[in-house]
C-alpha cells in the first residue's frame, strides 16, 4: 500500500545520500590541489639598480632626413670598405705606412681636398680681381643703353638672387641646429666616457656583495614556508574533517534512525500485545450483555403492541459482535526476542563516535607538532646550503684584470678628452662667428634688393639718379665683398669638419654597425701584442670580441665569458633538489594516526543483530489489519438506539413506549461505555499496526545495510584518512618548492641580468656608438654639409648681386633702338616714284 511506497522511498533515498557521501569522498581523494592565490607570488626587492648601466637608443628626430642624406653623400665619396691591410701596418708599424696606401683609401675625400683648395684659391682672387675692375670702373657699374628687354632681365636677377639666398638661409639655420646639437651632445657624450667606465668598475667591485645581497634573500621564501608549517597541521586535520564528514555524518544518521527504529519497535509491540489482549477480554465482556440486549429489544420489537416495529426487527436480530482480536497472531515471542533491548545507549554512543570524528583537527595538530619542528630544522640547514652560493662564486679573483683594464682607459682617455671638448670648443665658435658673417650678407642681399626695387619704381627717367636704388645697389656689392673676403675661411671649416666628420662616420660607424671592426679585432696578428683585448680582459681563451660581445648582449653571466680556473655551471648550482631533499623526504616519509573513530560498539551491533532475528518483520500484520476493518460490533448500537427512539413516539401504549426508551437509553450507555473504549484500542492497535507493517518488510536489509555501512566506515576512515593526508602533504610540499623554485629562479635571473652580468659591457659598445655615431656624428656631418652649402651657393649669389647692381644704377646713355618708338620721334618717308 502507499505506507510500503513511502518506506521504500525513503530508504533509496537513504542509500542515494551514503552513496553520494561516497563519491564526494572518492572525488576529494583524486582532486588537484588548490591553485595558489597572489599570496604564493614572493616579491624580492632590487637594491642593485643603482650601478646599472642604462641603455641609450637613438632618439627620432626631425633631421633624420637630412642625417640620412648625409650618410648617402658619405657613402658615395669613400666607397672602399674597412682597410684592414692599412690599419693592421699602422697599429703594428707605424713607419711602414706608405702614403699611396692612405691616398688610395683616402681617394674620395682627396677629390674634395682638391675641390676645396681649388676654391680656396679661386674665390680669393677673383675678389681680386673684381676688386680690380671695380677700381676701373668696368664691373657692377651702369647700364650704357636701355633696353626693352631690361625689365625681364631684372625680374629675372631678382628671382635667380632671392632664390640663392632662400637656398643659403636655410642651410646656414641648418648649419646653426646641427651646430647647438653638436655642442649640447659633445659635452655628455664626453662626459659619458669616464662615467660608463667607472660604473663598469664599480659593477665588477659590487659584484661578492651583490651575490651576498641576493643569498640573503633567501629569507623571503623562508619566512613564507615558516608562516605555511604554522598553519599545516590545523590545514591538514580540517581538510580531513571536511573531506570525510560527509560519510561519517551519514554513517551516524543511518544508525541514529536503526537505533529509533529499534526503540519505536519495541514500544508498537507492547502496544500491539497489550491491546490485543485487552480487545479480547472486552469482547468477552461485552459478548453476553449484547445477546441479552439482543433478546429483549427484538422481544419487545415483536410485541404485538408495538407499532410499526417490524422495521427495526431485522436491524436488531443482527446485532452481535463484529472483531474477534482472539484470532490475531500473538507477538509475545517477538518480545521476549526482544526482551531488554536496547541493552546499550545508542545515544551517547553516536555522540561519542561524533566527538572523535570532530576532535580531528586537535589531533593532528599534537601529533605533527614533532614533524614541524623537525621541518624547520630542515630549513635553516638549507639556508646554509644557499649560503654556499655566495661562498663558491667564482668571479672575485677573476674580474681584476678587467677593472685595471677599464682604469687604465679612464685615465688615457682623460688627456683626449679634454683636447676634444678643447677644439669643439673653436669649432663652434668659428661656426658661429662665419654663420653671423652668412647671415650678415643675406641681410645685405634683401636690404639691396629692397632698396633697389623701391627705388625702380621712384624712378620716371632710367637716366636719372635715384639714392635709394644707389643704395641697394652699394648694399649687393657689401655682401659680395664679405663674400669674397671670408669664402676662404668658410671652405676651411666645412672641409676640416668634412674630414673629421667623414672618416668617423666611414671609418668607424659604418664599420661599427655591420661589425666589421669586432671582426678586424677578432683576427689574429691585426692588433699588437699589447692591445690584445682578450688577454687584457681575461676572456675565455676559445672566445673572441664578437662572440664575447653576442654572449653579453644576450644575458651571460660573467663567469661564462672570463677565463677560470675551473668551469662553473650555474644552473647545476640552482637545481631546487640540492637545496630541498631533505625536506621533501621528511614530508614525503610522514604518516600519522589520526585514532579509531568507531562508530558503533560490540554491544550496540550485537542489539541492532538481535533486533533484526527478533522475527519483527515475520508478524502477519495483515491479519490484524484485517481485523481491524469490522467494526467491534455489527449493527451500529447509534442508529439502532435513534430507531427505538423514533418508534418510541409513534407508540399509543405508554408501556411499550417506555420499554423502548429504556432499551435506547440501555444501548445507548452500552455504546458510550464499552463500544467507544474497545474503539479507541482499535485505533491506537492500528497505529502500531501500520508502523510495524510499514517497518517490517525492510527491516532486515536497513539493519544489514546499516551494519555493513557503519563497519565500513570504520574501516575505511583511517585508510581515507591517510590518503588525504598524504594529498594535502603533497599540495604542501609542491606548494613549498614553487617558492624554493621561485627564489632559485630569481637568483640566477638577477645573477644573469644584474649582480653579475656582462650585459653592461655590451651595453657600454652600444651606448659609445649611439653617442659617437647618433648623437655627435650625425649633427656634425649635417653641420658641415649645411655649411658647404652656404658656402658654394655664394658663387652664384656673388654672379648674381653683381649684375643686379647695374640695374638699380641709372643708365649712363640713351642709345636709340630701332624698335622703339619713344627713341624714335620723327619719320622720315620714303621718297618713291610718281605716275604721271
Amino acid at each position: 500500500g502507499a505506507p510500503g511506497c513511502l518506506l521504500a522511498i525513503s530508504g533509496a533515498m537513504r542509500a542515494a545520500g551514503l552513496l553520494l557521501a561516497w563519491a564526494l569522498l572518492h572525488a576529494a581523494g583524486s582532486q588537484q590541489c588548490h591553485p595558489s592565490g597572489p599570496g604564493g607570488v614572493l616579491r624580492f626587492t632590487d637594491r642593485h639598480a643603482e650601478i646599472r648601466v642604462p641603455a641609450l637608443h637613438r632618439v627620432p628626430s626631425p633631421l633624420d632626413p637630412l642625417y640620412g642624406l648625409v650618410r648617402s653623400c658619405l657613402d658615395l665619396i669613400q666607397q672602399n670598405p674597412l682597410p684592414t691591410e692599412l690599419l693592421r701596418t699602422a697599429l703594428n708599424d707605424p713607419g711602414s705606412v706608405r702614403t699611396s696606401q692612405v691616398v688610395h683609401y683616402e681617394l674620395g675625400y682627396v677629390v674634395c681636398a682638391a675641390v676645396a683648395l681649388l676654391f680656396t684659391v679661386a674665390v680669393p682672387v677673383a675678389g681680386m680681381c673684381f676688386c680690380y675692375c671695380r677700381s676701373r670702373r668696368r664691373c657692377g657699374g651702369r647700364l650704357r643703353a636701355h633696353r626693352r628687354s631690361l625689365g625681364c632681365r631684372r625680374r629675372c636677377l631678382l628671382a635667380c638672387l632671392s632664390f640663392t639666398s632662400l637656398i643659403i638661409l636655410i642651410s646656414v639655420t641648418f648649419a646653426l641646429v646641427t651646430s647647438q646639437r653638436v655642442k649640447g651632445q659633445m659635452e655628455p657624450g664626453l662626459g659619458a666616457v669616464p662615467s660608463t667606465l667607472r660604473t663598469l668598475r664599480q659593477h665588477l667591485a659590487n659584484v661578492p656583495q651583490g651575490v651576498q645581497m641576493v643569498v640573503d634573500k633567501f629569507e623571503v621564501p623562508r619566512r613564507q614556508i615558516i608562516s605555511d608549517l604554522g598553519g599545516l597541521s590545523r590545514s591538514v586535520g580540517l581538510s580531513i574533517h571536511a573531506q570525510l564528514k560527509a560519510m561519517t555524518y551519514a554513517a551516524l544518521e543511518d544508525l541514529q534512525d536503526r537505533a529509533g527504529d529499534l526503540q519505536s519497535s519495541v514500544h508498537h509491540l507492547h502496544i500491539v500485545h497489550r491491546t490485543a489482549r485487552a480487545l479480547a477480554a472486552a469482547r468477552a465482556e461485552l459478548e453476553p450483555a449484547l445477546r441479552e440486549r439482543r433478546s429483549r429489544v427484538v422481544q419487545l420489537l415483536d410485541d404485538p403492541r408495538c407499532t410499526s416495529c417490524a422495521s427495526a426487527l431485522g436491524r436488531a436480530r443482527s446485532l452481535e459482535l463484529g472483531a474477534d482480536y482472539g484470532k490475531v497472531p500473538s507477538v509475545e515471542k517477538v518480545l521476549k526476542a526482544l526482551h531488554g533491548l536496547p541493552r546499550s545507549d545508542f545515544a551517547e554512543m553516536i555522540r561519542q563516535g561524533n566527538g572523535t570524528f570532530n576532535s580531528i583537527p586537535e589531533l593532528a595538530v599534537e601529533r605533527m607538532a614533532q614533524v614541524i619542528q623537525d621541518l624547520r630544522g630542515d630549513l635553516a640547514r638549507t639556508a646554509e646550503k644557499v649560503q654556499s652560493i655566495a661562498d663558491g662564486f667564482p668571479l672575485h679573483d677573476y674580474t681584476q684584470p678587467v677593472s685595471e683594464a677599464l682604469l687604465q682607459a679612464e685615465e688615457r682617455s682623460q688627456p683626449y678628452l679634454r683636447e676634444v671638448q678643447r677644439f669643439e670648443r673653436y669649432r663652434w665658435i668659428a661656426g658661429m662667428v662665419l654663420c653671423s658673417i652668412i647671415l650678415l650678407i643675406l641681410l645685405c642681399n634683401v636690404t639691396g634688393m629692397a632698396l633697389g626695387a623701391y627705388g625702380l619704381s621712384k624712378r620716371e627717367d632710367p637716366s636719372d639718379y635715384e639714392c635709394r636704388g644707389e643704395a641697394g645697389a652699394k648694399f649687393l656689392l657689401v655682401g659680395v665683398a664679405l663674400a669674397f673676403l671670408f669664402s676662404w675661411l668658410l671652405i676651411l671649416l666645412v672641409f676640416a669638419t668634412f674630414l673629421v666628420g667623414g672618416n668617423i662616420q666611414t671609418l668607424v660607424c659604418r664599420n661599427w654597425v655591420n661589425q666589421e671592426i669586432y671582426k678586424f679585432i677578432d683576427t689574429p696578428g691585426n692588433l699588437p701584442p699589447s692591445m690584445n683585448l682578450t688577454r687584457q680582459l681575461n676572456l675565455r681563451r676559445d672566445s673572441n670580441l664578437s662572440s664575447t660581445y653576442r654572449e653579453c648582449k644576450g644575458g651571460a653571466g660573467l663567469w661564462e665569458v672570463l677565463q677560470l680556473d675551473r668551469s662553473y655551471d650555474l644552473d647545476e648550482h640552482l637545481k631546487t633538489p640540492r637545496y630541498t631533499a631533505d625536506f621533501q623526504k621528511r614530508l614525503g616519509d610522514f604518516t600519522v594516526n589520526l585514532g579509531d573513530v568507531r562508530l558503533l560498539r560490540s554491544e550496540g551491533r550485537q542489539d541492532l543483530e538481535a533486533f533484526a532475528r527478533s522475527g519483527v518483520d515475520e508478524v502477519d500484520y495483515g491479519r490484524f489489519q484485517e481485523e481491524m476493518k469490522n467494526p467491534v460490533v455489527q449493527t451500529s448500537l447509534p442508529g439502532l438506539a435513534r430507531n427505538l427512539e423514533g418508534l418510541q413516539k409513534m407508540q399509543r401504549n405508554s408501556t411499550v413506549a417506555g420499554r423502548l426508551a429504556a432499551e435506547a437509553r440501555a444501548l445507548w450507555h452500552m455504546q458510550n461505555s464499552t463500544v467507544q473504549s474497545q474503539e479507541a484500542l482499535v485505533a491506537k492497535l492500528g497505529e502500531s499496526v501500520q508502523f510495524l507493517s510499514r517497518l517490517a518488510p525492510h527491516l532486515k536489509e536497513r539493519v544489514k545495510r546499516t551494519l555493513a555501512t557503519t563497519a565500513s566506515v570504520e574501516a575505511r576512515l583511517p585508510l581515507q584518512a591517510q590518503q588525504i593526508l598524504r594529498q594535502e602533504l603533497g599540495c604542501f610540499t609542491r606548494k613549498e618548492l614553487r617558492y624554493f623554485a621561485q627564489y632559485l629562479s630569481w637568483v640566477g635571473q638577477t645573477l644573469r641580468e644584474d649582480v653579475a652580468s656582462c650585459q653592461p659591457l655590451a651595453t657600454a659598445l652600444d651606448n659609445g656608438r649611439v653617442i659617437l655615431c647618433d648623437r655627435i656624428a650625425d649633427p656634425w656631418n649635417a653641420f658641415w654639409f649645411s655649411l658647404g652649402c652656404c658656402t658654394f651657393f655664394l658663387i652664384p649669389n656673388i654672379i648674381f648681386a653683381v649684375r643686379l647692381t647695374k640695374h638699380f644704377r641709372p643708365i649712363r646713355n640713351r642709345l636709340i633702338s630701332t624698335g622703339s618708338e619713344e627713341t624714335c620721334p620723327f619719320h622720315i618717308p620714303r621718297v618713291t616714284a610718281l605716275k604721271l
